[in-house]
């Protein structure tokens, strides 16, 4: 299996990301942002989290029109399957891949922790290692993470099994608790939380492991999990 990880000026969560794939045994590429087309052969291409471009305009707006994200969203369009973890999530929105917006946290402020999720539904190669219901703890660490969107776009969602986690305990204000959303085909997946950041027992947990191991099943993160 191989991966592409884009990079963004501002991208910092980008080594960590292609090594929770390398661990998890997918073969990772990094791909700058004005390439203006991907790696030949990727199975999944990865949106790190990071502040592209600082944040500047609107968080995700400039790198949603960087050269490589035609390039990305038509491997989205054509069956490819993409993650975006916090700045990439907003990335994936601002880019049109994924409904809704992500604004100001509640209370404005930023929130840095570990926090409990609930997988929503293992409908996707994203969320399959997981079990409905599960309660699992992922890092976050943002400020523009307050999951929006109107009412028949929620209800589209829920009615459509979208909704991939949410917050056991809310801590920006995004609707409904929503934590990641997956797109109409379910191979694109955005989320504020981290996995990255919960691969290996020293990081303090490693329920993030099982998001990048659907990528290699026989991976020592699966036999590890």
């Amino acid at each position: 299996m191989r991966a592409g990880v884009v990079v963004f000026p501002g991208s910092n969560c980008d080594r960590d990301i292609a090594v929770a794939l390398g661990e998890a045994g997918v073969e990772v590429t990094k791909v700058w942002h004005k390439e203006t087309a991907l790696p030949a052969g990727l199975d999944l291409v990865a949106i790190p989290g990071g502040f592209s471009f600082g944040d500047y305009l609107r968080c995700g707006a400039i790198a949603a029109r960087s050269p490589v994200m035609r390039a990305v969203v038509d491997f989205a369009e054509g069956g490819g399957h993409v993650i975006g973890v916090c700045n990439g999530f907003q990335v994936l929105i601002e880019a049109g891949l994924l409904p809704g917006a992500l604004m100001r946290n509640a209370g404005l402020r930023f929130v840095c922790g570990t926090t409990p999720l609930v997988v929503a539904t293992v409908e996707s190669a994203f969320t399959a290692g997981y079990r409905a219901g599960e309660v699992i703890r992922l890092p976050i660490a943002h400020h523009d993470g307050n999951y929006f969107a109107d009412e028949a776009t929620l209800d589209r969602l829920e009615g459509e099994d979208r909704v991939a986690f949410r917050y056991a305990e809310n801590p920006n204000g995004s609707a409904r608790g929503i934590a990641g959303v997956l797109s109409a085909n379910r191979r694109v997946l955005g989320l504020m939380p981290h996995p990255e950041r919960a691969v290996d027992p020293l990081h303090g947990g490693t329920d993030g492991r099982r998001v990048f191991s659907a990528f290699n099943p026989a991976s020592a993160l699966v036999q590890g999990a």
